[in-house]
């Protein structure tokens, strides 16, 4: 493979307050919070991809994120899940792809920064 490169191993986010963004990854996403570090870093696991959230350096500005696409088992269960824990979604689930046997849904929504979220769900044709 070239540059030896086997997979993404994290993936960073800018956030204006990490205190803020650790509580909504932990306690509304409910990702496995792994470590903080110094300055202003919070790290997370999912499933294996290591995820950052962490304040821009001095002088420089919060940027948004890429998409960052959370599948999940059962998009309508996992929907009302995280909006009875107060999520709003921009968009609620729907089929985006039919890919024969299957469909692909999406549902999208903001994190407490202001970065697009999505769940993503691979669901049987019918």
């Amino acid at each position: 493979m070239a540059a030896g490169i086997r997979r993404i191993g994290q993936i960073a986010i800018t956030v204006g307050d990490v205190d803020r963004a650790r509580t909504f990854y932990r306690d509304v996403l409910g990702l496995r919070h792994l470590f903080d570090a110094p300055p202003k870093m919070s790290f997370f696991d999912c499933d294996g991809i290591r995820l950052l959230l962490g304040e821009p350096e001095p002088g420089e500005a919060v940027r948004h994120a890429s998409i960052l696409y959370l599948d999940v088992a059962d998009i309508t269960a996992s929907h009302e899940q995280l909006a009875g824990r107060g999520v709003q979604f921009d968009v609620p689930p729907h089929k985006v792809a039919d890919l024969g046997d299957r469909e692909l849904w999406l549902a999208s929504f903001r994190d407490s920064e202001d970065n697009v979220l999505a769940l993503m769900s691979e669901v049987p044709a019918g």
